[in-house]
């Protein structure tokens, strides 16, 4: 049995604990890439959905999740114009909200759907909400006003 020096012992056992990941992992780059759980998750299509349908509701966001569930770039937007709701694109509330199947472009990073407002009077509006696929809790992160 031949004894190795301290150095070379230390060096092997921290040459192993680096490699035994990427061995383990189905992609070298993945592993060293992979900061953790969290960072790891994006929005899929079906829980944007879920998500924007919950945020707006029948009548619009509840103050809750107009104080937790937004963006600071909202807020923002929002502090810039007070004499409109700038996440629902409206100066009132609507009779009825709908949120349509939502759209993911993993490259940009985001997914979005378009938001549709239903108004006392007939009319119909349409919008779209963004959500950026890595935010964690989800939150709405840019509405774009059709009109």
């Amino acid at each position: 049995m031949t004894l190795m020096p301290h150095r070379s012992g230390a060096l092997l056992l921290a040459l192993s604990a680096t490699l035994l990941p990427l061995l383990a992992s189905p992609s070298p780059a993945a592993a060293l890439a992979d900061p953790g759980p969290l960072r790891y998750h994006r929005h899929g299509a079906d829980e944007i959905t879920r998500f924007l349908t919950s945020f707006y509701g029948h009548h619009g966001p509840t103050p809750e999740y107009r104080t937790h569930r937004i963006s600071q770039q909202l807020k923002d937007k929002q502090a810039h114009s007070p004499d409109a709701d700038v996440l629902l694109c409206a100066q009132d509330r609507p009779q009825d909200i709908s949120v349509g199947p939502a759209t993911v472009a993993q490259a940009a990073g985001v997914g979005w759907a378009t938001v549709t407002t239903s108004w006392g009077s007939g009319a119909i509006d349409t919008f779209t909400a963004y959500v950026r696929l890595d935010s964690v809790p989800i939150a709405l992160d840019d509405v774009i006003c059709a009109g």
